[in-house]
């Protein structure tokens, strides 16, 4: 026997006999109807995700299909393998906390089977970071290839995309602008192919971190899901990752401190996800890197806005990809990249940006000199509030609440949340600030509950934004003036957990603070009593509660990150 086995000879299951467990593998692979010639070649797993529960999946055998083309074509054996799949809208109580169920299914598939590459298949929010981070854990060679954005629908002449208008439809229909007829015939235009949700949400921010990362192939992030090119782009990727066993290139090549910042610009520059911060530091987290929020905000400083997509502007993914997509953005923000980072074909950055394009749409992605905005999308905040930080998206926001001082009012759960914030009793002005308390990765799994609703009765005078705080985090589709990630949360003592009813807190995007106005003594007297919820006794949600880090580190599990 070979000492570097590879293909079906990769990691033999042990009986004592390894001769016999190369002979019984080989014996239960011809079952499946492969000759002798091909259970001889090297293996590409495809790690596959299609659910019943996962509309953003819908198109996954073709992509199967189309990347076992490719890997035939370059002589080697695809061997497509399921994996958990994470439906974002169809997960109770959220997919955040299923994530790094997946991410552990993932690494240990790709660890346990006989592979000497692996595809990655994924695209609803949470499925490529768990890809990643499980890719990152297992150091095989490996490729992502994302399922693509939806394209737009239609109603009364105006496009529709998930899931930015469907807030902004809502929002209306709550304050009685719309009536449930009129509602109900949107609900039907919002998604209508299949394909992750059309503007600059988690799903495409991470398809365009993935890309900037090194992680897919160029130009692929950005497809529409039903493009002809998103099934070539599978080939290829197919084909790429035959390639990937001859060089032996490995996520640690790939994903380092650098190709980390670049893809924070990247972040930054697109208007993207406040998910995809959260998401990034776990990804990260997995190699022993981790970027703080000081060096995150010096990053935003200088990294303008140059991408026109809502939630932040008006064009959808369909538009970004035909303007030109992450490579023409890359070439843009070229001076504050780190161009010796390399992706899966060990090619250069500064090779990628050198080959010329032919056109770009300056209606959708501006010159580095002409930005939507001088300084980037999201910024840290810390303070008394947030001692360990918090998130802010002051793209999405309202500029003149960015400098806000408010009388707090409290929920103190998400329960709490949907019984009250509609009651025409609820004690609440348009200057005010609501908080939400315990809705943090431990407390509930940090769902996107950060999003408040605007109270019933002030969005039907016409209130359109409020300062929210709270510890959850928010779909990368929403839009408002709303500080997020609170850390550390409240269900572990969390300052957050000591605000009240009418304490004041001042918000301050100038300075990056957010502050209880509260003394250090009357804080610290509130949190002495507080007391974590009862933790679950048994299953997966029992392992998570204990091992779960705060958002800062990932919301990753602890026994899970720094490397191997």
């Amino acid at each position: 026997m070979s000492d570097k086995p590879v293909g079906l000879d990769n990691g033999l299951t042990n009986y004592g006999d390894f001769d016999f467990a190369r002979f019984l593998r080989r014996s239960f692979a011809r079952s499946m109807g492969l000759s002798s010639e091909m259970l001889d070649k090297p293996v590409v797993g495809i790690a596959m995700t299609p659910s019943g529960f996962n509309n953003c999946h819908r198109y996954m055998p073709d992509l199967v299909d189309a990347v076992c083309r490719g890997v035939l074509a370059e002589g080697a054996l695809p061997r497509p393998f399921p994996t958990i799949s994470l439906g974002e809208v169809f997960l109770n109580p959220t997919s955040m906390m299923y994530r790094n169920l997946m991410a552990m299914d993932t690494e240990e598939m790709i660890g346990a089977q006989p592979m000497d590459s692996v595809v990655l298949i994924g695209g609803c929010d949470k499925t490529v970071p768990a890809q990643l981070m499980g890719a990152a854990s297992a150091n095989l060679p490996a490729i992502q290839l994302v399922t693509g954005p939806m394209s737009t629908g239609r109603y009364k002449g105006q496009r529709l995309g998930a899931c930015t208008d469907c807030r902004g439809f809502w929002a209306k229909y709550r304050a009685g602008d719309i009536d449930s007829r009129e509602i109900k015939a949107v609900e039907g235009q919002l998604s209508v192919t299949a394909g992750t949700c059309a503007v600059m949400g988690t799903a495409s921010t991470m398809a365009c971190i993935a890309e900037t990362l090194g992680m897919s192939l160029p130009g692929t992030g950005t497809i529409p899901a039903v493009h002809a090119d998103r099934l070539v782009a599978a080939e290829e990727t197919g084909k790429a990752a035959v390639r990937l066993i001859g060089t032996k290139i490995t996520p640690r090549d790939v994903i380092t401190r650098r190709s980390v910042e670049n893809a924070i610009r990247v972040l930054l520059a697109v208007g993207g996800s406040t998910n995809a911060v959260v998401h990034l530091a776990a990804i990260a987290g997995r190699l022993g890197i981790k970027i703080p929020l000081s060096r995150f905000n010096e990053l935003a400083d200088e990294t303008p806005v140059l991408v026109d997509l809502k939630p932040v502007g008006q064009g959808y993914m369909e538009d970004f990809h035909a303007a030109g997509g992450v490579g023409a953005l890359l070439r843009e923000l070229r001076p504050l990249l780190q161009l010796d980072t390399i992706d899966i074909a060990g090619r250069r950055l500064s090779d990628r940006l050198a080959q010329p394009i032919d056109w770009v749409d300056r209606a959708i992605i501006r010159t580095f000199d002409n930005p939507i905005s001088k300084v980037g999308s999201l910024v840290a905040l810390t303070g008394n509030l947030a001692p360990e930080g918090a998130i802010f998206k002051r793209a999405a926001a309202t500029p003149f609440l960015f400098e806000s001082e408010g009388r707090a009012v409290v929920f103190s759960s998400l329960e709490d949340l949907s019984r009250r914030i509609d009651d025409p009793d609820l004690d609440v002005r348009p200057n005010d600030i609501l908080v939400l308390q315990n809705a943090g990765p431990q407390a509930a799994g940090m769902p996107e509950a950060g999003y408040l609703p605007i109270p019933k009765k002030l969005a039907q005078s016409g209130v359109k934004d409020m300062v929210r705080i709270s510890d959850a985090r928010m779909s990368g589709t929403a839009f408002g003036s709303i500080v997020l990630h609170v850390a550390p949360e409240a269900a572990v003592g969390g300052p957050l957990a000591a605000v009240r009813n009418g304490d004041r807190i001042r918000l301050s995007v100038a300075n990056k603070s957010l502050d209880l106005l509260v003394n250090d003594a009357e804080i610290k007297q509130r949190l002495a009593d507080h007391r974590p919820a009862p933790a679950p006794v048994r299953g997966y949600k029992s392992l998570y509660r204990r091992t779960v880090l705060q958002a800062p580190e990932g919301c990753d599990f602890d026994f899970l990150t720094n490397g191997p």
